[in-house]
């Protein structure tokens, strides 16, 4: 299974929503928590300059936010991109 990323803060809902249906599924993932203003910067970097929370990474690929994830598991081309 390909490498899961997840950019997150302590008190974010999406963030623990998109975590609940990573945990759901099976996946394990990295979190990296960026209240640390150089690990925001980082995933700022990464993700397009995007600032919102969580930002999510499946390998190298940028898949977005939680809603974008949920679409992805809606549609069912989430499995797909694990599977990779």
């Amino acid at each position: 299974m390909v490498e899961v990323t997840v950019y997150s803060t302590n008190y974010c809902p999406y963030c623990t929503r998109a975590k609940d249906l990573l945990r759901r599924k099976g996946v394990k993932y990295k979190e990296v928590n960026v209240e640390d203003e150089a690990r925001r910067e980082a995933m700022v970097d990464r993700a397009g300059g995007r600032r919102t929370v969580p930002q999510i990474f499946i390998g190298e690929q940028h898949v977005g936010g939680f809603d974008d994830l949920y679409a992805l598991e809606k549609t069912g081309k989430l499995d797909a991109m694990l599977a990779q």
